[in-house]
């Protein structure tokens, strides 16, 4: 009996560029809230925040912004040319949660500096991710593995 590793899941490129653009509007709408309504600023960081939990937890084809892209996006354009692997997505999703869950509370807590600051963070993150494919969260992703592999071993 031969014991091999199964494949890593993957996915469409697109898809999490589809949901970087989405989540960049919902941050830039965001950060104008706050000028005049950081109550309406946190709700609509905290709506995020769950769509980043959501992508965390189950991965991007499972988020909100992933069902959108592979029910009424996916089926439009054309074939997959390329995929990139779920496990950094998950974890970028993941950094974007803290920041989202960090601005939320800021604005909720009256402090529109660290809402909006927070905010501005997962902007930048999103928008880099959309506008040039660079993912800062799947740049980290391996920095973390290796650290939760060096963990996992030095305790065994």
């Amino acid at each position: 009996m031969s014991t091999s590793t199964p494949p890593l899941e993957q996915v469409d490129v697109r898809g999490p560029r589809f949901a970087a653009w989405v989540t960049t509007a919902v941050l830039v709408i965001t950060l104008v809230l706050s000028t005049f309504a950081p109550i309406a600023a946190g709700i609509l960081l905290a709506l995020q925040a769950v769509v980043f939990a959501i992508g965390a937890a189950r991965g991007p084809k499972a988020s909100p912004y992933g069902q959108i892209f592979g029910q009424l996006v996916a089926p439009r354009i054309s074939p997959v040319s390329e995929r990139e692997p779920v496990a950094p997505l998950r974890f970028a999703q993941l950094v974007g949660f803290v920041f989202a869950l960090v601005g939320t509370v800021g604005f909720f807590a009256g402090s529109v500096l660290v809402g909006g600051i927070a905010t501005g963070f997962a902007l930048v993150a999103a928008l880099l991710n959309a506008a040039f494919g660079i993912c800062l969260g799947c740049q980290l992703y391996p920095f973390v593995a290796r650290f939760r592999h060096a963990e996992t071993t030095a305790t065994a």
